[in-house]
Order: C-alpha cells, then structure tokens, then sequence
C-alpha cells in the first residue's frame, strides 16, 4: 500500500511552461481584438455625420451677394417694382444666376422698404394697387389676399404673415439688394 497520491494535471506536466503575468491569455487578446474592432466600426459610424454637422461651423462665412437695383434718387414713396439678378451658392449648385422681383419705396419716415412680391398663402404675386376695391394695398388675384403698404398682412384676409423683406444698403448713392429675410 505504498501508493503516491495523484498529482493533478497541470499546464507544466503537458510540456507547457507557466504563464507569467505579462502574458495575456487567448481570451483576453479575442476581447482586445474584439473591441477595437468594434470601436474602429462604431467611429466609422459616428465620423460622417459628425463631420457634415460641423463642416457648416468651421467653413468660411461667404459675403452675403448683394446687387445694385437702383438709384436712391429713384425712389419715391410710391412702389416700384424692380428686377435683378444674384448669383447664388447654395450646397448643391454653385454660382446658380436667380432673378428676382422687389417692390420698393420710402416709407412714411425715410427707410427704404423693399418687399417680396410672393405672397405668404400660396406663393402667388402680388401687385401693388391692382384692384380698385382695395386701393392703396398689395393684392394677390389668386385667393384674394391683402397687405398693407408696408406688407403687413390684413386680417381676415388668407395670408397668415407679411411680407419678407429684402436686405438692403445704400452705397454711394444706389440702393443695394440681397438675400430675403422672412417676417413671420
């Protein structure tokens, strides 16, 4: 009965040396790898909506285009309507010619006034005193919407905001036009 008691298997008694601490084991370097595959994917994810957000923020203010309409000495305080053209960048065309329409005059305190002619209902034209029942207004034919010289919208009427505006600068004597600038 001399029997030794059994010694249990180890890495050591297969011809496996004993691992250290600096070691990583299979397990670990699967869940390393794993996850910096995973990270890698999820930033490819998350970089492209990232950069189209802040592309907007970090690109270069452009100068807002503005065009010269009209003499100042041109303009009373009776509306007139007038044409011209600015060239537009947006996302998608580049250096895209727009003609648009402007109706303009001196209000009752001096400021020049340059409104929209679309109408804030369904985007009809309006022209100034064109109906006799309604003198003195911008009339749009189509729905029977009113504004006021100012392009206020007259109440009760189907427009639910005024006019827009343009933006406007006075420069050596001529009036200058840009970009719209809605008033609802």
């Amino acid at each position: 009965m001399n029997e030794k008691p059994k010694q249990p298997q180890t890495s050591e008694t297969f011809g496996e040396t004993a691992k250290t601490k600096d070691e990583i084991s299979r397990r670990q370097f699967l869940t390393y790898t794993l996850m910096g595959t995973g990270g890698f994917m999820a930033s490819m994810l998350i970089i492209p909506p990232l950069r189209a957000t802040l592309d907007s923020v970090l690109q270069k203010k452009q100068e807002e285009p503005m065009v010269a309409v009209a003499d100042v000495s041109e303009i009373t305080d009776e509306p007139k309507r007038f044409t011209f053209t600015l060239t537009i960048d947006d996302a998608w065309v580049k250096n895209q010619k727009t003609t648009f329409t402007a109706w303009v005059f001196k209000s009752e305190n001096g400021d020049i006034m340059a409104l929209s002619p679309i109408c804030t209902h369904l985007g009809c034209t309006v022209d100034w005193n064109s109906n006799p029942k309604y003198p003195e207004e911008f009339f749009c034919p189509c729905h029977g919407g009113r504004y006021s010289k100012d392009g206020v919208n007259i109440p009760g009427t189907p427009p639910s905001s005024p006019l827009a505006v343009y933006a406007y600068e006075v420069k050596d004597g001529k009036l200058y036009l840009g970009k719209l600038i809605s008033r609802s």
